[in-house]
């Protein structure tokens, strides 16, 4: 009897977590799908608002800006008032944003309400990995990760697809109001499901000359960068932008050494798998997003592929790593995440030098079938490395190492897609002798935009082995330490 009652108990714990795992992962899905949803809205929304589209393009900015600015703050609240706590009010903010969003007449209150909306989702960024860590930290964490690294990269990259379907048939405001339903169900059975946090009855003081600190850095580094083609890297405006976020980032890094309660625990990096694992991912989220941008460029303007049948085509990337994360994140539970990442690079390597062979003149299938090697590189690598990330940090300190692993990866998403773009648009201008923007490309120079793109994979392809050269290093350490064992 009481076996079966143990057994009982047992079952029902199992059931909670994967009931957890479930509004985690809607959670994170939503949060990054709208990260790129408006991709595909700018130009109905400058249209229907009457607002020029580099105003328009706020919208976007605004939401990857404010995510990144916050993500290790927020981490910071989490570790002090609770990872589930600070989650569940996330998903409602993050509805609350979307609502705002959907009823705005007004750019102004658009961007307001995307600010908000970024709020809620960097909430819900900061502490879907800690809640998952902490949940399965007794077994099963590689599978539990594989299947959120799975909602992140499908929230990322199915974003242009379903928004574009939802545009057509429903309006731009439906991207957003689509989030409320799903927002509120998440938010009531995250306030009765997710593991209740411990309260604490003394907090330790805020850091908020630090915080701010980080802000002005961070935005004045990732806005300069993304708009330092339009104005020009050598313009007035790139310099100060640049001198703005050196000077912020020394004095935040010397504010924090100092302070006896800093907002960024830089003690998280003595930890070689932390470190690695976050060197490697940015390196990863840099070359991957390379891909975001040059591929339709290849497919729209050399193959003629129409926007559609690119959108579809795009979609073999995220749908096989769909299926490939939660088995490696299943693997590296049984062998270890070290070869996994390792492996993982090292295809999505092999990958850019196989971009470089397509012609001008190729298959949708043959297209996708390039793209979903992707998929396999990149599902390899980010489960078992988000497993070993997480589960190289003490528990008390989940909320800021995964805001740290959320900021590396909103980080490298910008990166990869200013980098490519820089790259692409320097190497046709050297071609050509006209500037390369991408607003400018013309059908009638394939070779030279060829050449360009290849250019950029061979870049990509660069960083992907130098990922994967720092993600071998764990391997060593690995055998190493067995040596010393021994």
């Amino acid at each position: 009897m009481i076996r079966l009652i143990d057994e009982r108990k047992i079952e029902e714990k199992n059931g909670r977590k994967w009931l957890i795992l479930a509004n985690v992962s809607i959670g994170t899905f939503m949060s990054t799908l709208d990260g790129s949803i408006a991709n595909v809205a700018l130009p109905t929304i400058s249209s229907q608002l009457n607002a020029p589209l580099h105003e328009v393009q706020w919208v976007l900015t605004a939401y990857l800006l404010t995510i990144c600015a916050t993500l290790p703050i927020i981490g910071k609240f989490s570790d002090l008032f609770g990872r589930s706590r600070v989650y569940t009010i996330g998903l409602f903010i993050f509805t609350g944003g979307s609502l705002m969003c959907g009823l705005s007449h007004y750019l102004a209150t658009l961007i307001i309400s995307r600010i908000v909306q970024a709020i809620g989702a960097s909430c819900i960024m900061t502490n879907s990995q800690g809640i998952v860590a902490s949940t399965f930290a007794k077994g099963g964490r590689g599978k539990a990760m594989g299947i959120t690294g799975t909602m992140v990269s499908l929230g990322s990259l199915t974003g242009p697809g379903i928004g574009g379907l939802l545009i057509e048939h429903f309006g731009w405001a439906s991207i957003f109001l689509m989030n409320l339903p799903i927002g509120l169900i998440g938010f009531l059975a995250g306030w009765f499901i997710l593991p209740k946090d411990e309260i604490k009855e003394k907090h330790e003081p805020f850091d908020y000359l630090g915080s701010a600190l980080f802000m002005v850095g961070m935005v004045s580094f990732l806005y300069t960068l993304s708009n330092a083609e339009v104005q020009g890297w050598g313009s007035l405006f790139v310099k100060m932008g640049m001198i703005t976020a050196i000077c912020s980032f020394v004095f935040f890094f010397s504010w924090e050494r100092k302070t006896s309660f800093p907002m960024l625990d830089f003690s998280l990096y003595r930890i070689r798998a932390f470190a690695i694992g976050n060197m490697t991912a940015l390196l990863s989220f840099i070359a991957i997003f390379c891909t975001n941008v040059m591929m339709p460029i290849y497919m729209e303007n050399i193959l003629h592929y129409s926007p559609e049948l690119t959108g579809y085509t795009m979609m073999s990337y995220p749908l096989v790593m769909a299926v490939i994360a939660p088995i490696s994140g299943w693997l590296s539970d049984k062998f270890g995440s070290h070869f996994l990442t390792t492996g993982g690079l090292l295809i999505n390597a092999l990958g850019f030098g196989l971009l470089t062979t397509l012609t001008q003149s190729e298959s949708p299938w043959l297209v996708a079938l390039h793209l979903s090697l992707f998929g396999i590189g990149h599902g390899l690598f980010q489960s078992p490395n988000n497993s070993s990330v997480m589960g190289a940090v003490p528990i008390q300190k989940l909320g800021s190492a995964g805001g740290l692993n959320a900021l590396i990866r909103n980080v490298g998403m910008v990166l990869g897609t200013t980098f490519s773009v820089s790259l692409f648009s320097f190497r046709l201008h050297q071609l050509s002798g006209h500037l390369g923007s991408l607003s400018s490309h013309s059908t009638d120079q394939p070779e030279q935009m060829m050449n360009a793109l290849h250019v950029v994979f061979w870049a990509a392809f660069t960083i992907c082995l130098i990922g994967a050269i720092l993600s071998s290093l764990r391997i060593w350490t690995r055998i190493h330490a067995k040596k010393v064992a021994i």
